[in-house]
């Protein structure tokens, strides 16, 4: 199992992993290292999944899921300085997007800022009902920029996103829900259960459908429709000659359980 200085990484159950941003002494705030250390994390995975099949992504404690860039280390940085940690941030939020292995969010406390970026880079999310949400950025004289503008928008439509980013208005879990970034509010008690549940849904399926499936809706969303298609259709073809195809139509008429290898 990876190592992180400011992540804690464990595996419930079988294929399944919880990745958990760990500095609750600063409401998990994204410094440099922790920038670092889940580029590090979803760059590994994407080079080599083994038999990871879904991953929950959280913060430490009740507080907060991630409060933001952590001001006092950026305080008093060069412009220069400033620059080189935002590439980390960058790759940070690319590390995610890009992920194979499809990562559910459980948002447990504050997402602002770059907390909020990380949040909206996961494929869904599910929140406690005592989640906040806010990109303040602008209050600071910057704006989003590890994907904050892109993502938010795709998921809660233009306008929305325009609202909330030019303001830097926080907002609650079942706003973020009824705009469509949050899936599912819960109470925080059963906030990481539901998450685990989902993860536990997703690594029962075929892994390569699952990644497959899963790069085809991002990628063909940001394409024409006729182009969508054509991507979908190439990563179909690329399921058939699978041992976990034929396990499946196998399975179904064997009426039993399928056992996925990812093969």
């Amino acid at each position: 199992m990876m190592q992180f200085e400011t992540l804690r990484i464990s595996e419930p159950r079988p294929h399944v992993a919880v990745v958990q941003m760990h500095r609750p002494e600063v409401a998990n705030a994204l410094n440099t290292q922790m920038g670092r250390d889940l580029v590090r994390c979803f760059e590994e995975v994407a080079l080599d999944p083994g038999d990871l099949r879904c991953i929950v992504l959280t913060g430490a404690g009740e507080r907060a899921f991630c409060a933001g860039g952590d001001l006092r280390e950026r305080k008093g940085m060069t412009d220069e300085a400033w620059l080189r940690q935002h590439v980390i941030f960058e790759r940070m939020a690319r590390a995610i997007i890009d992920c194979p292995v499809p990562i559910i969010g459980a948002v447990n406390g504050a997402a602002y800022g770059g907390g909020c970026e990380i949040a909206a880079a996961c494929d869904f999310l599910y929140a406690a009902d005592t989640a906040r949400f806010a990109l303040t950025e602008v209050t600071l004289g910057i704006m989003p920029g590890a994907g904050g503008t892109q993502t938010l928008a795709r998921a809660v439509g233009e306008r929305r996103a325009k609202e909330l980013i030019l303001t830097g208005r926080p907002f609650g879990a079942a706003e973020a829900a009824a705009w469509g970034l949050v899936n599912a509010v819960l109470p925080a008690a059963d906030l990481m259960a539901a998450a685990l549940a989902a993860a536990g849904e997703i690594a029962g399926n075929a892994p390569i459908a699952v990644r497959q499936a899963k790069q085809s809706i991002h990628r063909g969303s940001q394409l024409s429709l006729r182009d969508g298609l054509a991507f979908e259709i190439e990563a179909y073809n690329r399921m058939v000659p699978t041992e976990d195809r034929r396990e499946g139509v196998l399975a179904f008429n064997e009426k039993r359980a399928p056992v996925f290898r990812g093969r």
